[in-house]
């Protein structure tokens, strides 16, 4: 499954060109996280998984691995191309000169550490420490795509120290509640601060020529300005969702699946001020359908808006996780066909289908889908 005798290309301009080769994540030795900054800030209050942490039970591993396996096998079946990560000993500790912590990780969703912007595969600096060596697991295929394709580009942003100084304290009451919470995240006070550059890959979705870019608890104002000057052939327009509490990936909140077509959770509508770019455009913002569960499976970070978390094969054909059949019904209405997947088990790795994986190439190239700015 994880080789070919072809070399590889990367290229990959949007979120829904033909898909033809793509990394999906493992669950192996996956772990929660013991408590940080930003970790703390982003579990849910009435989570499961407060004050929880370590490796996680391998009848759980064994069972996402074999999700993770049946998605790999479906895309293959499909023509496309799949890759797996190199896991490493996540349940260990790492320290660097400024923090310790007692483990890490996982390499499930690798959507959040690779961002493939044309011939570019870019790490991003992460924002969790526990996060910080992710990148190990990806480096043995960025190699190799280097040896295979002479265009691609393999870069990483600058690795942040993530001392104190990039959190707020004020977030690390346990008791904060969802109405302050919700008061904050309107304000653009998130658990970030601006002490230096940090965006997650997940933050950053792809469309041609202009890049769209989630400010939140993940990804910050100088994160975004990097961005911008690391792409300067491309639009950087930073956007933001109000509604949510836990203001995390734009993956769960704002799905684009096809030219002029984007699902936008109805908890967290994009502002009226930002979504000029999108009706000057032409482009249709749509209500996602409701998930089909009240809760997220046990011990997983996600919320129940994995449910638009999908995977766009091309503009006709959209995987969407098997039991959330109102996404499905949606998006069967709205003229896509529609691939179910088994992937709940999975969740609490990392998250859903989009999450999970990470493009390597698409077909198609960088083309202007705003053109009227």
């Amino acid at each position: 499954m994880n080789r070919t005798d072809e070399p590889a290309v990367v290229e990959s301009w949007n979120e829904w060109d033909p898909l033809r080769h793509v990394i999906v994540g493992r669950a192996d030795g996956g772990c929660i996280p013991p408590p940080e900054p930003a970790l703390d800030a982003k579990v849910p209050e009435d989570s499961d998984m407060r004050g929880q942490w370590g490796p996680r039970s391998q009848e759980t591993v064994d069972r996402a691995n074999e999700r993770l396996d049946a998605f790999a096998r479906l895309l293959e079946k499909r023509g496309v191309r799949v890759d797996r990560p190199t896991p490493i000993d996540f349940n260990q500790p790492i320290a660097t000169p400024d923090w310790r912590t007692e483990s890490m990780f996982g390499c499930m969703p690798p959507r959040d550490v690779l961002l493939t912007v044309g011939k570019e595969m870019l790490e991003a600096t992460m924002s969790y420490r526990c996060r910080w060596f992710e990148y190990l697991c990806y480096r043995p295929l960025l190699q190799r795509y280097c040896e295979d394709d002479p265009a691609m580009r393999h870069e990483a942003a600058p690795k942040p120290r993530l001392t104190d100084a990039d959190y707020r304290s004020d977030y690390l009451s346990e008791r904060i509640g969802v109405e302050k919470r919700l008061k904050w995240t309107a304000e653009k006070h998130f658990v970030t601060t601006e002490e230096e550059p940090l965006f997650d890959a997940a933050d950053v979705l792809r469309f041609g020529r202009d890049l769209v870019v989630q400010h939140g608890f993940t990804t910050n104002l100088k994160g975004i300005d990097w961005l911008r000057r690391h792409f300067p052939d491309h639009r950087v327009h930073a956007v933001n969702f109000p509604g949510d509490p836990y203001p995390i990936h734009i993956d769960a909140t704002f799905t684009p699946i096809r030219p002029g077509l984007i699902l936008n959770n109805p908890d967290r509508r994009l502002p009226d001020d930002q979504r000029g770019l999108f009706e000057r455009n032409g482009w249709e913002i749509v209500d996602a359908a409701r998930p089909a569960h009240n809760s997220p499976p046990p011990l997983c970070y996600s919320s129940v808006w994995l449910s638009m978390n999908v995977l766009v094969l091309d503009p006709k054909t959209v995987c969407v996780e098997a039991t959330e059949v109102h996404q499905m019904e949606q998006l069967d209405r709205l003229g896509m066909e529609v691939v179910p997947v088994d992937l709940r088990d999975a969740y609490a790795f990392g998250g859903g289908l989009h999450c999970a994986t990470a493009d390597v190439r698409r077909e198609g190239a960088r083309e202007d889908y705003f053109p009227k700015g």
